[in-house]
């Protein structure tokens, strides 16, 4: 994997991108807007997937950066819990919310697998000081 030097080029974040702006767009319903604590806390945790995965790439650490991907992974599971409210409370539909489910488990797949890729090359160079 070539070095990455933004974390604009991170993919986990791009996608988060993508979901937040979604949760922006779908939290903008008449109905849904009028929540204002549940609109603001999904919206608090959209921002909280994209701001993580940000805030850890510029750590400039290895180990913070699995730290506040972890975070962002969390977020994300808090996330998928609100859009089951919304839908409950017809907020959503459920198309919206197999829509927006469907990409907050791709964000936390591809975070979830980020980590890992992580993890491994943190091993890698643990076990190559060694020999």
């Amino acid at each position: 994997m070539a070095k990455i030097e933004k974390f604009e080029d991170i993919i986990a974040w791009q996608k988060a991108l993508e979901l937040c702006d979604l949760i922006y767009a779908k939290t903008n319903k008449e109905l849904f807007s009028k929540d204002f604590g549940l609109k603001d806390q999904i919206r608090r945790a959209s921002v909280s997937v994209v701001s993580n995965i940000a805030e850890g790439f510029e750590r400039e650490s290895n180990n913070q950066f699995i730290y506040f991907l972890l975070i962002a992974k969390a977020s994300a599971g808090e996330l998928r819990s609100q859009i089951y409210i919304a839908k409950n409370q017809n907020y959503i539909t459920k198309e919206e919310f197999e829509e927006l489910n469907n990409k907050v488990i791709e964000v936390g797949k591809t975070i979830g697998g980020f980590v890992s890729y992580l993890k491994m090359q943190r091993k890698q160079a643990q076990l190559s000081k060694l020999s």
